[in-house]
């Protein structure tokens, strides 16, 4: 029973946040009013500007944050412990995660939707901006380089996930026509799509769908990013309501679902126990497996710093800002939707790194197979995964553990293993997949801003402000540093086995941001004299901790190999060693400026009154 204690305190603590300490931030902070007129509204221009009801945008927004990231972060970070990482998650995601999100939403709206890093040219200087800008541009080439690989792995592992996966796409786009022409409420034609996704799930590994299933699944890494980058390329130039919109907005109901089929079956487990493993008869008791505290796994890096980079997105992510000023912001039909949408969201996905955190710890000791397909239970099920750092970092760990754990929890309530693991697969997939396209138009956002700055924008690079132009500079920067071999030798078999290093590299340049982010919302709370005081202690975590990992990564390599300067990964020390210059120089171009901008309020650029 204490897995099902922990998931109902941990949900009732999430909502206790929400109607406290962010309502507080809402209104004595931020003050957001009713009835002021959203980016959305003052700009609106049928493509990305878009006023949205906002169960639609809170569809697109979560989608778009959760991605892998709160399933794979956690499913790593439990080797240390389960009572580390979800301590981490819970606190992390009220009093830092959601913060975070919520105010990075709330500083965009203030100034026309715009991403953070043209905000923070405003709020600090023009150096500043660029810094941020190109900082972003080396985040977001990584996230969608590593997220075209991660689809392609969770493919390769999930073959009967493909087909519900790719009938997403023609389904959202005939919804977000019918519904532009129409005018119709989304709700019924968003249940019906998702009752096809089902029987899609169902039926979509049988007979003629199966091979296609296996022929897709056996396409080469590489094949599978440069599908994958194309549908995103299409996606971030369309209208958001053709795709995004209609596509977030079914999985999120698919989530919604999905956590509802886990949530019954973890405490029908808890009750009864799961369901029957191989010929036994007997159903296995529901506990956790794994140990409470593991400070020095075979082979792991400190916990301190690396459990705080490596569970990311479950508790604080830098991408989550993106999300909020780069597409959300330009989407809200009412600022008073903003809390909802932007600190909801965030303890939404605490709640499913959570999930994660019990699927991996509890549900994978309900059974799995074994290496010689005998079925194993309790703690052998556990050191079969977790034995070791090396055993539990490979991606296929990563997420088959929580797959495994998850449909474990789904078949104790009589749902068979095979619907219950392809259900998983396609929860991942279509998570990533989201992120995917969402982080293409982020890439497309910075692109057109850096080509519209003062000096670039009389220069050929001009060019880049045009939105095809842009998207096409994402996906191919994304697409060459995915195809990156491990072995240095280039041919289709290799090409993309060396991309997945960049993840280590992934988690501590993400959480950095995360901390260039804050910096930006207590300078725009700091102009106008408003408390700043709470956002301190997450603002310096959030510096201090990701660049002391990435730091011990690309010189020391403590736990890990020697370090990043060796063979394949000169790539991720020329990238980390550039992060860390540009952020170095922002946070030294800010502490000089704070003490001059004290009260004053920056220059109205943007012919806006401005907001006290």
């Amino acid at each position: 029973m204490s897995t099902l204690l922990i998931a109902i305190l941990s949900g009732l603590g999430f909502i206790v946040a929400y109607h406290t300490y962010g309502r507080w931030l809402g209104g004595r902070i931020f003050g957001l009013a009713t009835g002021t007129p959203t980016p959305a509204h003052r700009l609106e221009d049928g493509r990305d500007y878009v006023p949205t009801r906002r169960s639609v945008v809170f569809g697109h927004h979560f989608t778009s944050i959760a991605g892998t990231g709160p399933i794979v972060g956690p499913a790593i970070g439990v080797l240390w412990g389960w009572l580390p990482a979800l301590v981490w998650v819970v606190f992390g995601s009220i009093f830092i995660g959601a913060v975070h999100d919520f105010g990075s939403l709330l500083v965009s709206l203030r100034n026309n939707g715009q991403t953070i890093g043209d905000v923070a040219g405003r709020l600090l200087n023009r150096r500043v901006r660029l810094l941020f800008m190109m900082v972003l541009f080396i985040g977001l080439t990584i996230v969608l380089a590593i997220f075209g690989l991660v689809i392609a792995a969770v493919f390769r592992m999930f073959p009967s996930a493909i087909f519900p996966c790719l009938v997403q796409i023609p389904l959202a786009v005939c919804i977000g026509l019918w519904l532009q022409r129409r005018g119709a409420a989304l709700l019924l034609p968003s249940l019906f799509a998702l009752l096809l996704m089902v029987v899609s799930v169902i039926y979509g590994d049988v007979g003629l769908l199966g091979g296609f299933n296996d022929a897709m699944a056996a396409l080469p890494t590489i094949a599978w990013v440069g599908i994958l980058l194309v549908y995103a390329y299409i996606a971030s130039v369309l209208p958001v309501w053709t795709l995004l919109q209609p596509r977030d907005y079914i999985n999120a109901l698919q989530l919604i679902g999905s956590l509802g089929l886990i949530l019954i079956g973890l405490i029908v487990a808890a009750v009864a126990g799961g369901a029957p493993v191989g010929e036994e008869t007997a159903r296995p008791s529901l506990e956790i497996v794994a140990p409470m505290f593991q400070w020095d796994p075979e082979g792991a890096p400190l916990i301190v710093p690396f459990l705080f980079i490596t569970i990311a997105c479950g508790a604080i992510s830098g991408f989550h800002c993106l999300v909020s000023s780069g597409t959300t912001s330009k989407q809200l039909d009412r600022e008073e939707d903003a809390r909802f949408v932007g600190y909801g969201s965030m303890l939404t996905e605490g709640f499913l790194a959570v999930l994660v955190i019990l699927a991996c710890t509890a549900g994978l000791g309900l059974g799995i197979m074994g290496a010689e397909g005998l079925p194993l239970t309790g703690e052998a099920a556990w050191n079969h995964r977790y034995g070791s750092w090396d055993m539990a970092n490979g991606l296929g760990q990563k997420v088959g553990a929580f797959v495994d754990g998850a449909a474990n929890f789904i078949g104790s309530i009589g749902i068979p293993a095979g619907i219950a693991v392809a259900l998983m697969g396609v929860f991942v997939a279509s998570f990533a997949g989201t992120t995917l396209d969402t982080a293409c138009r982020l890439q497309r956002y910075v692109v057109q801003e850096l080509a519209s700055t003062p000096g670039i924008d009389r220069s050929p690079l001009r060019v880049f402000r045009n939105p095809h132009a842009a998207a096409a500079v994402a996906v191919l920067l994304a697409a060459g540093l995915a195809a990156v071999p491990a072995s240095g030798e280039w041919s289709w078999s290799s090409m993309g086995t060396g991309g997945l290093i960049l993840w280590p590299l992934f988690g501590a340049t993400n959480q950095l941001l995360a901390g260039l982010a804050f910096l930006v919302i207590a300078s725009w709370l700091w102009r106008r004299r408003k408390p700043t005081w709470f956002l301190v202690p997450p603002l310096l975590i959030m510096l201090a901790i990701p660049m002391w990992a990435m730091i011990d990564q690309v010189f020391l390599g403590t736990g890990r190999d020697a370090s990043w300067m060796h063979d394949e990964r000169w790539l991720l020390a020329s990238i980390g060693i550039a992060t860390l210059l540009l952020e170095g120089w922002m946070i030294v171009e800010a502490v000089l400026l704070l003490p001059r901008i004290r009260g004053v309020i920056e220059d109205d650029q943007l012919k806006m009154p401005a907001r006290m």
